[in-house]
């Protein structure tokens, strides 16, 4: 029976073109301070603000500055691009009690202009099988 293994590489070619349609996201950081760790990550219009993410990568910071994080192989389409540093490493984003606004880094698309809780569309990122760049400033409650 000679049509199962046929079947079966046919099936494995029309796999390639998916795998070939994935880019790098290259996500470039400024004003990072020193120490803790960074959480990049994108996510759908699903996962928006939720736990889960499409892509997401774990950076310790050792040194004050900027900073380059690429997420390979990200499939086209819409995705929230959030940048959160935890300083103190205690997993837990420090919020100013009497402000109400983080203390902890952070970063989103139009980050500057965030005043409320955020939109997908006001902090999406369109993009295509080749990847994108994504500059982003880290923003500090002090």
């Amino acid at each position: 029976m000679k049509p199962i293994p046929i079947l079966a590489a046919a099936l494995a070619t029309l796999a390639l073109p998916a795998a070939a349609q994935a880019g790098t996201v290259t996500v470039d950081l400024t004003g990072v301070r020193a120490g803790g760790t960074l959480y990049v990550q994108l996510q759908t219009r699903d996962q928006f603000l939720g736990q889960d993410r499409a892509v997401g990568k774990l950076v310790r910071v050792p040194q004050a500055g900027a900073l380059r994080v690429e997420l390979p192989d990200v499939p086209p389409g819409d995705y929230a691009v959030s940048v959160w540093h935890d300083q103190n490493d205690n997993r837990r984003m420090e919020i100013d009690p009497s402000q109400g606004q983080a203390v902890d880094g952070w970063a989103m698309l139009g980050g500057a202009a965030i005043r409320a809780r955020p939109e997908f569309d006001q902090v999406k990122l369109s993009v295509p099988a080749a990847g994108a760049q994504v500059p982003l400033a880290l923003r500090y409650g002090f």
